[in-house]
């Protein structure tokens, strides 16, 4: 398929072999979005409006502070505080908060611009995953070569599948064999690092050959959680 600009940031993203293909796309996103914010997003009133009312999670108030620039970090948080103060908090000391504003809080705790947007990218980005799919044997050649699919993202790639748009009924077959190899196979790595790992601590093993697996729990949690942090809910 002749490359477009849909199809070029998935392209170059499958170019390369390091990890899970849809850990990197998130990733990529992410720092675009993060970078955005503390940018050119600060003249977008638009942009503003929403970011005041949804507010970022831990993780993007994090980032965001590490990347972008302290005043533009102080102007965010200083219109969403105030939006807090309007429209989450009692008018008067002595009230008692309403229903809707605990609720306005507690949905506080999982809301984020960032997340919301790298969710909508995301699924952009798989729609044109699984054109490329049916129509590109290059790119599914890419896609057989990764280093692996983490299992949150095998999760999300087979739901998207069977959903509107997803991958054509003449094609599951093959993708079922390419993705559960590229999680399966991996894991199966995984769970024989782990357990070389841990034989190495017999004292009858001292000296012996570690292998690859000295980062095997660190790559295990990465497989496992894609390197997200959940909020709790």
């Amino acid at each position: 398929m002749k490359e477009t600009i849909c199809t070029i940031p998935i392209n170059d993203i499958f170019s390369e072999r390091d990890g899970c293909p849809i850990c990197r796309m998130r990733d990529m996103v992410e720092k675009q979005y993060v970078e955005y914010i503390t940018g050119a997003a600060m003249m977008a009133p638009n942009i503003r409006v929403i970011t005041n009312e949804k507010g970022f999670c831990h993780r993007h108030y994090e980032m965001m502070m590490a990347s972008g620039p302290k005043l533009s970090n102080a102007l965010l948080m200083q219109t969403r505080l105030l939006y807090i103060k309007d429209h989450m908090l009692p008018k008067s000391d002595s009230s008692k908060p309403s229903k809707s504003q605990l609720e306005a809080i507690k949905n506080a705790r999982h809301s984020c611009y960032v997340c919301d947007r790298i969710d909508h990218d995301i699924n952009h980005f798989l729609q044109t995953f699984f054109v490329q799919f049916s129509t590109d044997e290059n790119f599914r050649d890419l896609l057989k070569n990764q280093e692996y699919i983490c299992l949150n993202h095998y999760e999300l790639l087979h739901r998207a599948a069977n959903s509107k748009g997803g991958v054509k009924s003449k094609d599951m077959k093959a993708f079922c064999e390419i993705t559960n190899a590229l999680c399966k196979n991996y894991l199966s790595t995984l769970y024989d690092d782990v357990t070389h790992f841990t034989t190495m601590f017999d004292y009858r093993n001292a000296g012996g050959d570690w292998k690859n697996s000295k980062d095997s729990v660190e790559r295990s949690v990465k497989f496992l959680t894609s390197n997200e942090v959940e909020e709790v809910k």
